[in-house]
């Protein structure tokens, strides 16, 4: 059974491109810069059997670049999934919008109860 062994967020954003995979790119390492999973050197568990679904939020969900996005995850089997959400803040005055993106990093591990007890 996969069991969820953590939940990181983070946000990006590009303010004078917009543009959505760039700021989704920088939700991504926010996200993982959070987070360290010394668990899998100390319980000797490699890290190809880890899940990562990685969820992001931006106001135009289809201008991400999904392939992009999930080149950037390091380690795991990695899925990205785009949704609307995050911000787009525009200025009037100088006829700019800035995007602000949000991503929700999880990362799954088969866990078989049987092998673990506590001590």
């Amino acid at each position: 059974m996969e069991h969820r062994i953590i939940l990181e967020m983070g946000t990006g954003n590009d303010l004078y491109g917009h543009d959505y995979t760039k700021a989704a790119k920088r939700a991504i390492h926010d996200a993982l810069h959070h987070s360290s999973i010394v668990m899998f050197k100390s319980l000797n568990i490699p890290h190809e059997e880890m899940r990562v679904q990685v969820t992001i939020g931006v106001q135009q969900p289809e201008q991400l670049d999904i392939a992009v996005l999930t080149a950037e995850l390091p380690r795991g089997k990695a899925q990205v999934t785009a949704v609307k959400g995050g911000l787009d803040v525009h200025d009037a005055e100088n006829d700019q919008t800035h995007v602000i993106a949000t991503a929700a990093i999880e990362a799954f591990v088969p866990i078989t109860a049987k092998d673990w007890k506590l001590s």
